[in-house]
């Protein structure tokens, strides 16, 4: 009988091999706890809006004119009151950045929440606010990468919501501008939308298939969505998606071979220590042969990324073949903000607009402030 090739008695060449894939992993993992000199902020303010779904938006309903003017008091207290709930309210699973110099714009990341198909995944929603705001609610782009993992969430950006008025809904579940705010909106997209079985989110649209088949789908749309933000990460949230991506790695690659092998139904995984249930249950075949190549490109993507616990996995995956795989961190090319910069910028907005944290009242100087329309 023959072993596996990590059980076989270490040669020399298996030795050699080892040590210069551990020597390339060991590499990422400095380069990436360099760039994790600060801790990642939940909220901050930061200048570069440039890859910003409108930042040159011409969408129908949204118009940037009344934010070059520094007449409209109302609408920028209402922002910034949006801001300090942000700052002070969000969740730990929601991370988002306002922009110095347009206010107008935010952009929010979402992990995906446990027991769903998308557990693990990062979620990026850019927001713009209208100059009615807030009679009507912000306008939402989702970065889907040409994926449509959910009813809601079209591969053309676009977000069904009724708390957006962009899907049917009662009254209480639609916008009002008296109580509703971006941080209802981002909850919302978490829990309802992203949800354990996204399957019935439309209930007068009829899906093909089960909500079971939906879920398997959902998650490998969920980790193809992983592999394009690690080739080309969101502005301003770079260093934030390689340290998720290092740190969920291990617990993502477990849980698509706990589902490939019938161990736990897609989208429960939780950990390895704790199976949710004990029959086995068989997933399609259409998912298990998807999932054969996707977790290949996954276990590399990781790698590349820095995660640097992936020794024995790559060579049990790859065998010999793991000669020809280039390991080295390549993926990340934009250029990092320097460190500290956004902290400088939000002490100066909390000085001249009262976003301070120990919750002091919202100082009414919007007419005063200066915007940016470079």
């Amino acid at each position: 009988m023959l072993l596996r090739e990590s059980h076989r008695p270490p040669t020399t060449t298996a030795t050699n091999r080892r040590t210069k894939m551990a020597s390339a992993l060991q590499e990422n993992d400095h380069a990436i706890h360099d760039e994790e000199a600060a801790k990642f902020r939940q909220f901050d303010v930061v200048n570069d809006c440039s890859d910003h779904y409108f930042a040159n938006s011409k969408h129908a309903a949204y118009k940037r004119a009344c934010f070059t003017s520094t007449g409209n008091g109302a609408l920028y207290k209402k922002i910034m009151q949006d801001w300090r709930i942000l700052e002070k309210d969000l969740p730990e699973s929601i991370y988002v950045r306002v922009y110095a110099g347009r206010i107008d714009l935010l952009r929010a990341a979402i992990i995906g929440a446990r027991e769903t198909p998308y557990h693990d995944g990062l979620f990026f929603f850019d927001f713009a606010f209208p100059c009615d705001y807030p009679n009507r609610p912000p306008l939402v782009y989702y970065h889907s990468h040409g994926l449509r993992l959910n009813p809601n969430l079209y591969s053309g950006g676009a977000v069904c919501l009724s708390l957006l008025n962009t899907w049917f809904g009662t009254e209480n579940e639609k916008w009002n501008p008296s109580v509703s705010t971006v941080l209802q909106v981002l909850v919302s997209l978490q829990g309802i939308v992203l949800n354990d079985k996204p399957y019935y989110n439309e209930p007068g649209f009829k899906l093909s298939g089960s909500w079971e088949t939906y879920n398997e789908d959902a998650f490998l749309l969920s980790c193809k969505t992983m592999l394009s933000l690690l080739q080309n990460p969101p502005r301003n949230f770079e260093a934030f998606v390689v340290g998720h991506f290092c740190e969920r790695a291990k617990s993502i690659l477990s849980a698509c071979k706990a589902y490939q092998n019938g161990h736990v139904r897609v989208g429960l995984y939780r950990d390895e220590n704790r199976p949710i249930c004990m029959s086995e249950i068989q997933a399609s075949d259409k998912f298990k042969k998807s999932m054969d190549k996707l977790y290949k490109d996954l276990l590399v993507g990781f790698a590349k990324n820095g995660a640097s616990n992936l020794q024995n996995d790559l060579i049990e995956e790859f065998g010999d073949e793991i000669e020809n795989i280039d390991l080295k961190q390549k993926w990340v090319t934009h250029e990092k903000k320097k460190l500290g910069e956004s902290c400088e910028i939000i002490v100066y907005l909390k000085s001249i607009l009262g976003l301070n944290k120990g919750g002091n009242k919202l100082k009414n100087n919007a007419n005063g402030i200066k915007m940016n329309t470079s």
